[in-house]
Protein backbone atom coordinates (compact mmCIF):
# COMPACT_ATOMS: atom_id res chain seq x y z
CA UNK A 1 0.00 0.00 0.00
CA UNK A 2 1.17 3.41 -1.07
CA UNK A 3 2.07 5.90 1.47
CA UNK A 4 -0.69 8.70 2.57
CA UNK A 5 0.98 12.19 2.56
CA UNK A 6 1.03 14.05 6.06
CA UNK A 7 -1.74 16.48 6.09
CA UNK A 8 -0.91 19.88 7.62
CA UNK A 9 -3.43 20.93 10.45
CA UNK A 10 -5.42 23.90 9.48
CA UNK A 11 -7.75 26.14 11.58
CA UNK A 12 -10.67 27.26 10.95
CA UNK A 13 -10.00 30.99 10.92
CA UNK A 14 -10.75 32.71 7.42
CA UNK A 15 -7.98 32.02 5.17
CA UNK A 16 -4.99 34.35 4.30
CA UNK A 17 -4.69 33.29 1.03
CA UNK A 18 -7.91 35.43 0.40
CA UNK A 19 -10.00 32.64 -0.16
CA UNK A 20 -13.18 32.78 1.43
CA UNK A 21 -13.84 29.38 3.00
CA UNK A 22 -10.84 26.97 5.52
CA UNK A 23 -12.43 24.60 3.75
CA UNK A 24 -14.47 22.85 1.48
CA UNK A 25 -16.32 19.71 0.96
CA UNK A 26 -17.64 17.97 -2.37
CA UNK A 27 -19.81 15.49 -2.48
CA UNK A 28 -19.94 13.53 -5.71
CA UNK A 29 -24.11 12.94 -6.61
CA UNK A 30 -23.55 11.78 -9.95
CA UNK A 31 -26.07 9.49 -11.05
CA UNK A 32 -24.77 7.23 -15.02
CA UNK A 33 -26.89 5.90 -17.13
CA UNK A 34 -28.51 2.17 -15.86
CA UNK A 35 -25.47 -0.20 -15.48
CA UNK A 36 -22.94 1.59 -14.46
CA UNK A 37 -21.82 2.39 -11.16
CA UNK A 38 -22.14 5.67 -9.64
CA UNK A 39 -21.75 7.42 -6.19
CA UNK A 40 -25.86 8.26 -6.56
CA UNK A 41 -26.51 4.48 -6.60
CA UNK A 42 -24.21 4.40 -3.00
CA UNK A 43 -26.74 6.88 -1.38
CA UNK A 44 -24.62 9.75 -1.59
CA UNK A 45 -27.48 12.48 -0.92
CA UNK A 46 -28.20 10.91 2.82
CA UNK A 47 -24.80 11.31 3.01
CA UNK A 48 -24.08 14.75 1.95
CA UNK A 49 -27.40 15.96 3.51
CA UNK A 50 -26.32 14.36 6.61
CA UNK A 51 -22.84 16.21 6.65
CA UNK A 52 -25.04 19.73 5.95
CA UNK A 53 -26.76 19.49 8.68
CA UNK A 54 -23.77 18.31 11.08
CA UNK A 55 -21.70 20.98 9.56
CA UNK A 56 -24.56 23.35 10.56
CA UNK A 57 -25.30 22.12 13.61
CA UNK A 58 -21.65 22.45 15.43
CA UNK A 59 -21.36 26.29 14.42
CA UNK A 60 -18.56 25.03 11.62
CA UNK A 61 -20.70 26.80 8.34
CA UNK A 62 -19.98 29.83 6.84
CA UNK A 63 -17.15 31.95 5.40
CA UNK A 64 -13.77 31.20 6.74
CA UNK A 65 -14.96 28.40 8.19
CA UNK A 66 -16.62 25.12 6.04
CA UNK A 67 -18.95 25.08 2.74
CA UNK A 68 -20.67 21.58 2.23
CA UNK A 69 -21.47 21.27 -2.06
CA UNK A 70 -22.63 19.40 -3.95
CA UNK A 71 -20.99 18.22 -6.95
CA UNK A 72 -21.41 16.19 -9.83
CA UNK A 73 -19.20 13.90 -11.39
CA UNK A 74 -15.89 13.27 -9.44
CA UNK A 75 -14.62 10.66 -11.83
CA UNK A 76 -13.85 8.07 -9.01
CA UNK A 77 -17.59 6.10 -8.51
CA UNK A 78 -15.31 2.49 -8.75
CA UNK A 79 -14.54 3.90 -5.02
CA UNK A 80 -17.76 5.51 -4.26
CA UNK A 81 -19.85 7.28 -2.27
CA UNK A 82 -17.04 9.61 -2.56
CA UNK A 83 -16.13 13.30 -1.27
CA UNK A 84 -12.96 15.28 -1.23
CA UNK A 85 -12.32 18.15 1.07
CA UNK A 86 -10.22 21.06 -0.13
CA UNK A 87 -7.63 22.86 0.40
CA UNK A 88 -5.76 19.75 1.13
CA UNK A 89 -7.64 17.50 -1.59
CA UNK A 90 -8.08 14.67 0.63
CA UNK A 91 -10.40 11.92 -0.43
CA UNK A 92 -12.57 9.93 1.00
CA UNK A 93 -15.10 6.99 0.61
CA UNK A 94 -18.09 6.57 2.91
CA UNK A 95 -20.88 3.80 4.08
CA UNK A 96 -23.27 5.36 6.64
CA UNK A 97 -23.47 8.68 9.18
CA UNK A 98 -21.30 7.66 11.37
CA UNK A 99 -18.11 7.55 8.67
CA UNK A 100 -19.67 11.51 7.83
CA UNK A 101 -19.57 12.18 11.77
CA UNK A 102 -15.93 11.18 11.84
CA UNK A 103 -15.08 13.51 9.13
CA UNK A 104 -16.66 16.51 10.30
CA UNK A 105 -15.42 16.02 13.83
CA UNK A 106 -12.08 14.95 12.82
CA UNK A 107 -11.15 16.62 9.89
CA UNK A 108 -13.79 19.55 9.28
CA UNK A 109 -13.50 20.56 12.90
CA UNK A 110 -9.89 19.90 13.94
CA UNK A 111 -8.25 19.36 10.87
CA UNK A 112 -7.10 15.90 11.31
CA UNK A 113 -7.72 13.27 8.72
CA UNK A 114 -9.98 10.04 8.58
CA UNK A 115 -7.41 7.57 7.59
CA UNK A 116 -9.47 4.38 7.67
CA UNK A 117 -11.79 6.36 4.91
CA UNK A 118 -8.88 7.29 2.41
CA UNK A 119 -10.08 6.65 -1.11
CA UNK A 120 -6.84 4.57 -2.34
CA UNK A 121 -5.27 7.14 -4.47
CA UNK A 122 -5.85 4.38 -7.76
CA UNK A 123 -9.43 3.98 -8.00
CA UNK A 124 -10.77 6.08 -10.58
CA UNK A 125 -13.80 5.48 -12.75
Amino acid sequence: MKSIPRIRRMSLSPPRDGGYYARHIFFCLNERKPGEDSCARHNAQAGFAHCKARVKAEGLAGPGRVRVNKAGCLDRCAGGPVAVVYPEAVWYSFVDEADIDEIVESHLKKGEVVERLLLPPDVGR
